[in-house]
């Protein structure tokens, strides 16, 4: 099944509060991607109803196993490829922007050869 853009952006928004903050809420997350309070509850309904996330009776949003291997992929894709561009003389600022609209549409096989190139620059 394939997820949505929106969806993948949400998932990744979740692992990056859950990793600064500890927890993930929903006014955290409208934050995070300047979206409204709307929007976000709207976007936790179908992410709960798809079995990606759980919230708890305090509101707090925990991903599950299926929606942190997504949220993982694309935080990964978001990190090889804002540092490629940085290795290629863009901006960090740029980078990060450019990153985020490219991973999610790059091939497989794109996204592993930049992260394998990645890698050998490294060594």
């Amino acid at each position: 099944m394939r997820i949505l853009k929106s969806s993948e952006d949400y998932l990744e928004a979740m692992l990056v509060l859950k990793k600064r903050h500890g927890y993930v809420r929903s006014v955290d997350i409208a934050a995070e991607l300047g979206v409204t309070k709307p929007s976000v509850s709207y976007a936790t309904k179908r992410l709960r109803e798809n079995g990606y996330i759980t919230m708890d009776t305090d509101g707090l949003i925990t991903l599950t196993s299926a929606g942190m291997d997504i949220a993982k992929r694309i935080y990964e894709r978001h990190n090889v490829l804002t540092d490629f561009f940085i290795a290629l003389g863009v901006d960090d600022e740029t980078a990060d922007e450019d990153a985020c609209k490219v991973e999610h549409e790059i091939s497989e096989a794109t996204f592993a050869a930049i992260q394998n190139y990645m890698k050998q620059l490294k060594n």
